[in-house]
């Protein structure tokens, strides 16, 4: 039984990748125990954060320039979470971390503007909301539930919203592809390995 492989290794290019389907029993778990520790310290900290930061009161321009601001943020870190994700030892295993980092994030930032939103204009929203109900309306608009006891009220709410839901699709179809497609792509470079897919 050796130590347990890291996840991600952003200086050493000398890694090889492995499956983790090639990891003994006590590795393996260790390893799911190492990535589903990460992941839980990522919405500790994102959630905590979304928590500690005070609402603004965005006019419906800067809501726009935060959104724009955000979504540059939001692409950098799925770039470097794919880069992390090609030098792992366990890029199948860290694409499961990246996904459960880049998720929360998406779900904070739009809570915050809700949240800005709702602050801004007690009209937004058909209820005023707090920190709690605008990160749950965004999981419910992420999630398609849409119970309906929370809604958009104003034109520019509504127009948040959609964008919301169009970037919900962009997130389910083309980032969690993007980042499983980093993880064959590494395992296939592996020594002596032309194609696993």
């Amino acid at each position: 039984m050796g130590a347990l492989p890291s996840c991600s290794c952003p200086g050493r290019s000398s890694v090889t990748p492995r499956r983790l389907s090639e990891l003994d029993k006590g590795e393996r778990r260790r390893a799911f125990l190492h990535s589903a520790i990460a992941v839980a310290l990522a919405w500790i900290v994102l959630v905590g954060v979304y928590y500690l930061v005070p609402v603004g009161h965005p006019s419906d321009a800067r809501a726009f320039v935060r959104l724009g601001i955000s979504a540059g943020l939001f692409a950098v870190i799925v770039a470097g979470q794919t880069r992390r994700i090609v030098r792992a030892e366990l890029p199948e295993l860290r694409a499961v971390e990246a996904l459960g980092v880049i998720l929360p994030l998406f779900l904070v930032v739009f809570a915050g503007i809700y949240l800005s939103l709702s602050h801004a204009s007690a009209a937004a929203f058909s209820q005023r909301l707090d920190h709690t109900r605008a990160l749950y309306f965004t999981i419910t608009v992420f999630s398609t539930v849409g119970f309906g006891d929370i809604t958009p009220a104003t034109d520019f709410a509504r127009i948040m919203v959609s964008i919301q839901m169009l970037l919900d699709l962009v997130i389910i179809g083309a980032v969690v592809r993007l980042l499983i497609n980093a993880a064959k792509t590494s395992l296939t470079r592996r020594p002596g390995v032309s194609d696993e897919s």
